[in-house]
């Protein structure tokens, strides 16, 4: 191996642990690098190709919700997922939630076998956040707020035990922002729901 390719490989691995583990073709190309170097650490099992012009570091692999972002870029997780991510539920997602734009085609996630919601604005951009997966990597998903208002809305069809637990939790957090919550209610029209449950537990 020459000391071209040993720096190609040395960006390309930096690259990848900058990005949560990911690597695309897009990203090598952008860098000027040649794509052919992939497919070589592909080889030597230093990267595992994940789908078409994705690869991943084989510790980044074992998460599925970085793996599923980083092919579903538009993708936010939401719902029961979401409130398992932000630790507002003891119940492991037997299958992910993730919101897209209104005019997204769910074929391939439906295919493989995402729950979808579809969410026209502003309800779809409302309270994005970054949050840490069991893996450890950053992922998007609605914050706390908005995902207690989403799995009150009637098309979520959400589980009232879980929702019960969820706002239990909710209230206990340090950070929790009532006044947010509030808000958010507001406009996704849920705002007698929640107050039901705020007024039990506050």
């Amino acid at each position: 191996m020459g000391d071209d390719e040993m720096k190609h490989k040395r960006r390309l691995i930096e690259m990848a642990e900058q990005n949560n583990g990911i690597i695309t073709t897009a990203m090598v190309t952008s860098e000027l690098l040649p794509r052919g170097s992939l497919k070589y650490l592909e080889d030597i099992g230093e990267l595992i190709k994940v789908s078409r012009g994705v690869y991943a570091l084989p510790e980044a692999w074992e998460d599925e919700y970085i793996i599923l972002q980083s092919r579903y870029k538009r993708g936010i997780y939401c719902l029961d997922t979401a409130l398992f991510l932000h630790d507002l539920t003891d119940r492991t997602p037997s299958k992910i939630n993730m919101a897209f734009p209104y005019t997204y085609n769910l074929r391939n996630p439906k295919e493989e076998g995402i729950l979808c919601k579809s969410f026209k604005e502003p309800a779809y951009s409302l309270g994005v956040t970054e949050v840490r997966t069991p893996g450890g990597n950053m992922v998007k998903a609605y914050n706390p707020e908005k995902t207690l208002c989403d799995i009150l809305r009637p098309s979520a069809k959400s589980d009232i035990q879980v929702a019960a637990e969820a706002f239990k939790r909710y209230t206990r957090l340090k950070n929790k922002n009532i006044p947010l919550l509030s808000q958010y209610a507001t406009e996704l029209k849920v705002q007698d729901k929640v107050r039901s449950y705020l007024e039990v537990l506050l």
